[in-house]
């Protein structure tokens, strides 16, 4: 799908954002000052000019087989969610397909991983049990056609399906989680991307020395490496 960039909308959300981004980090802690960008990515997102064409609904849960990237700060912020929501049965569940899927994964090799329909750990009855604080992979992924998802999960050998998306909340999503991204960067945290069930079992596995790590601005994972993710809307130099 070819579409032009709206380079005024762009450039507005990386200005606006960064700076407010790297006013809370130093401030508030890159924890807290993720939460707060998180309402201000909806609000943008929200205000793209093309967000009613949007196909995404409650019970529309094709996605969530689909492998998702997450940075370290998106997994802490997700456990201090589970902590204080879930009940005991409840983060059991998690941990336990957290690891199942983990063990599955560590199997199969990049080409296959892509090839595969794998549950998100934090779906259950048709629902996302953390939709407030998901990732911001899951909130950047939408489609204006659901059929078209509904095909890749159907089809997940068939990497030639591209659902129908929208452009402008594409950017505006897109613009606002590379400025949070380059802020978190330039204030020293890690900010590479993580496949999201190894990230949690990772972290689960000692929890309070992960999030030591991340907030001293070292490799939060002691057993993963982060990959870097290119920059869509955004310089390296900013």
């Amino acid at each position: 799908m070819e579409f032009e960039i709206d380079l005024a909308m762009v450039r507005d959300i990386t200005s606006r954002e960064y700076e407010r981004a790297r006013a809370e980090i130093a401030e508030l802690g890159p924890v807290a000052a993720y939460r707060h960008s998180c309402e201000r990515h909806a609000e943008r997102v929200a205000a793209a000019g093309d967000s009613g064409t949007l196909a995404c609904k409650a019970g529309c849960y094709w996605c969530c087989y689909f492998s998702v990237d997450v940075r370290a700060v998106e997994v802490f912020n997700i456990l201090d969610y589970i902590r204080l929501k879930f009940t005991a049965e409840e983060q059991a569940r998690v941990r336990n397909e957290i690891a199942a899927n983990s063990e599955l994964l560590n199997r199969l090799s990049a080409a296959e991983r892509a090839q595969r329909n794998i549950k998100c750990p934090f779906l259950a009855a048709g629902r996302c049990t953390i939709y407030t604080a998901r990732p911001q992979t899951c909130r950047n992924y939408h489609a204006t056609d659901a059929r078209g998802c509904q095909k890749s999960f159907e089809e997940p050998d068939n990497l030639d399906i591209d659902p129908d998306f929208a452009p402008l909340v594409y950017q505006a999503g897109g613009a606002h989680v590379d400025a949070f991204s380059v802020a978190m960067r330039n204030a020293g945290f890690d900010v590479g991307v993580y496949e999201l069930n190894s990230a949690f079992a990772a972290a689960l596995s000692g929890p309070a020395e992960a999030r030591q790590r991340f907030e001293s601005k070292r490799n939060p994972f002691a057993t993963l490496s982060g990959t870097e993710a290119p920059l869509e809307f955004m310089d390296e130099n900013e």
